[in-house]
């Protein structure tokens, strides 16, 4: 709308002021006579009119008024100028010319109408000799108008207004017809029915502050990942998938920070839980926790050193990380070993739950091979990230090697309008920590700000026996 304001007023600007100067002409029946010869007589010049009004656009009458005018025009350009009319049952001669000048406009359209009294009179002349029965006169004469007749700036404006807003509701309407990416629950639902275990609002400063610790304790960002843990557990009911894999269809939908963010919260409720750096391409747990990838998952599975000796523990909860170590040149053939499966299985021995943070299910097939391991697979989607079709291929492939999918969560969602998943709650506004722990054997301010948080006594109830959150964690080293 503001385009078509702007494109109104733009034309009312550049286009040359045009003037419009009017005349007007009465035709009558010279002879007189009775009543019935009157009303005969008007009849015919009625009639008569129309022709009138075709013959001033014609060289006939035309002509004459450039050479009285001295016009270096000829009869068709000029007659593109002129414009007559006539009222219906009227005798009436309208004749208005259009000319850049005011004066120009009115000394052409009285020439016009002096040269048409001429003209109609030789032509109605008889043959015979003796005065034309028509007279024409002029009863309102030609004057310079004061102001222009075109640009109408008024109109101008609202055509480019009502231009714009058509043209903006068409192209909203085309816009959303032709958008196939997934901006939240409703576009969701299109693609598939899994649960929505959380939606996670989009924060401007998480790209510095990606960890849960780094928010204040109440925030919405802290809710949404509490709220992610309460129905992970609701999800897994029966308890049997310790060990959770995190990934999402393609990069940059925020599998990491979800996968560390749900690690921490779930070690905040009293858990005790390992994270693992699964993303052998990109990992990127380790920079979000400020831990050495020297040594850690690849390490494990090459035998060079045992998973005891590469566990780092991480905050005052019962956290603890195993990160991807370095990057082989194999990761599928690792992923999928016979000793990725065993590691698995001593960790879910001695951990109350395991996270797995996997890379992204349509580049690689690291997700797919991984997902035959765990007990569950969770699937970050990123608002206005990713398109409909991508997301179906990502679950169709989860689907082909027959993975448990417990949920999806939407990442990146507006923090207003439909697709908005955050409440807020508490009053006041909370300050974020400036940053997050480094290590549990961190003795900084910092690292006193991930305290552990005590088990929700609803989480504890509801959850069946065997999945309920441990109250402490026998720090034993892990059995073999």
């Amino acid at each position: 709308m503001l385009a078509g304001l702007l494109g109104g007023g733009a034309t009312s600007v550049l286009i040359q002021p045009t003037y419009t100067a009017e005349t007007q002409l009465f035709v009558a029946i010279q002879s007189s006579g009775t009543v019935q010869e009157l009303q005969q007589g008007n009849t015919f010049t009625q009639a008569r009119v129309q022709s009138y009004v075709k013959t001033v656009t014609t060289p006939v009458v035309l002509q004459p008024a450039i050479d009285a005018l001295g016009l270096n025009v000829t009869a068709d350009q000029l007659a593109k100028k002129v414009k007559a009319s006539t009222d219906v049952n009227t005798v009436l001669i309208n004749i208005s010319v259009s000319d850049t000048s005011a004066v120009q406009a009115a000394a052409t359209a009285q020439a016009v109408a002096n040269s048409l009294i001429k003209a109609i009179d030789q032509l109605e002349k008889p043959k015979s000799g003796g005065t034309s029965p028509v007279s024409l006169s002029i009863i309102t004469p030609a004057e310079a108008p004061a102001a222009p007749s075109a640009p109408n700036t008024k109109l101008n404006l609202l055509l480019g207004l009502a231009l714009g807003l058509v043209c903006g509701v068409g192209a909203a309407i085309l816009r959303t017809n032709l958008d196939f990416r997934i901006r939240g629950e409703a576009d969701l639902r299109k693609v598939t029915d899994a649960a929505v275990l959380g939606g996670i609002a989009f924060q401007p400063d998480a790209v510095r502050k990606p960890l849960l610790t780094q928010s204040a304790p109440q925030s919405p960002r802290a809710e949404s990942y509490r709220q992610l843990r309460t129905n992970l557990q609701f999800a897994n009911v029966a308890g049997q998938a310790k060990t959770v894999l995190i990934t999402s269809s393609l990069p940059g939908e925020g599998k990491s920070t979800t996968a560390t963010n749900l690690a921490i919260a779930l070690s905040q409720a009293g858990q005790t839980v390992c994270l693992v750096d699964a993303d052998l391409r990109r990992p990127m747990v380790d920079d979000y926790l400020g831990l050495d990838r020297n040594a850690g998952l690849t390490t494990a599975l090459v035998g060079a050193a045992d998973v005891n000796d590469l566990i780092q523990p991480w905050g005052d909860s019962d956290l603890y990380v195993l990160t991807s170590g370095q990057i082989p040149p194999n990761p599928s053939e690792l992923l999928g070993s016979d000793e990725m499966k065993n590691l698995i299985t001593r960790l879910e021995h001695v951990f109350d739950t395991v996270i797995v943070d996997a890379p992204p299910l349509l580049p690689v097939t690291d997700a797919a091979v991984l997902s035959q391991h765990v007990g569950g697979v969770v699937v970050v989607i990123g608002s206005q990230k990713i398109k409909h079709h991508d997301l179906r291929k990502a679950l169709d492939a989860l689907k082909l090697v027959d993975a448990k999918l417990l949920g999806v969560v939407l990442n990146r969602l507006p923090v207003k309008g439909p697709d908005s998943y955050a409440y807020s709650y508490y009053g006041g506004t909370y300050a974020s920590d400036s940053a997050g722990p480094k290590s549990r054997k961190s003795s900084s301010p910092a690292g006193k700000a991930a305290s552990a948080e005590q088990p929700d006594d609803f989480d504890f109830v509801t959850a069946p026996e065997d999945a309920r959150p441990a109250r402490s964690f026998p720090r034993t080293p892990l059995e073999g």
